[in-house]
């Protein structure tokens, strides 16, 4: 049955495949991450024509830090210099720009420019642009846990209350807080796995796997994970 078309709120890509598609053209790892760094706002431009209002992008994991480290300063200059070239455009086209994850692992410069981006572009409505960065599925409950454990050492009040805790209380802790859970993610490169992403706000997100590698995903290609959405048959556990 046909998903009655009805839009996902949130689309969510675990960008996989940047250094294959380098190795296959004889380059070096970098060549693809700025490469891959190029589809981003094309993806976005076409969510908001799409009129989706959320678009994520799983940029760089908690276990990325683990990668060499000349890799991991070309990627967090990257960050930077793509998000100084972007931001006018962000700003004509009404992209809200966020940024997800351990921030405090984050260089304090870039951090500093990723909250004055975040500022400018805060009043922007047409569709709202996240990437998490420094982030991990199992770490973001784990500091909701912590948060959740502070308040309530706190506050009396709290701690007689969880037994009546629901999810949706809990995800308040999370960095997502406020964001919609996503409807749809996607996964490039042929990979089949959730890479410790989004563990708990993907509980019932469609997935949808595809052998293109991120360099290589356009426009075309997210019309076709949609389609395929919209004909998934979403229950939620219950019988229609």
């Amino acid at each position: 049955m046909e998903n009655e078309r009805k839009i996902p709120a949130h689309v969510s890509i675990i960008m996989d495949g940047n250094g294959r598609w380098a190795a296959q053209r004889g380059k070096e790892r970098t060549y693809g991450h700025v490469e891959g760094t190029k589809r981003v706002p094309e993806i976005v431009a076409e969510c908001a024509s799409q009129g989706i209002k959320y678009v994520s992008f799983y940029t760089f994991s908690e276990e990325n830090w683990n990668r060499p480290k000349e890799e991991v300063k070309f990627l967090m200059e990257l960050m930077w210099k793509s998000m100084h070239e972007k931001v006018d455009e962000m700003m004509r086209q009404g992209v809200r720009f966020l940024i997800l994850g351990n921030r405090e692992r984050l260089n304090p410069l870039l951090r500093t420019y990723v909250e004055e981006v975040e500022k400018m572009t805060a009043s922007n409505t047409t569709v709202t642009a996240i990437l998490f960065l420094s982030y991990s599925g199992q770490w973001d409950i784990l500091q909701a846990a912590k948060k959740l454990a502070r308040e309530a050492a706190g506050n009396p009040s709290v701690l007689s209350s969880l037994d009546d805790m629901q999810p949706s209380d809990f995800s308040k802790y999370l960095v997502t807080s406020g964001v919609p859970d996503p409807d749809l993610i996607i996964r490039t490169s042929g990979e089949q796995r959730i890479s410790n992403y989004l563990l708990w706000q993907g509980a019932y997100s469609e997935f949808y796997f595809t052998d293109t590698l991120w360099p290589d995903f356009k426009e075309e290609n997210l019309r076709e994970a949609l389609e395929e959405y919209y004909r998934r048959d979403r229950r939620y556990g219950k019988v229609k």
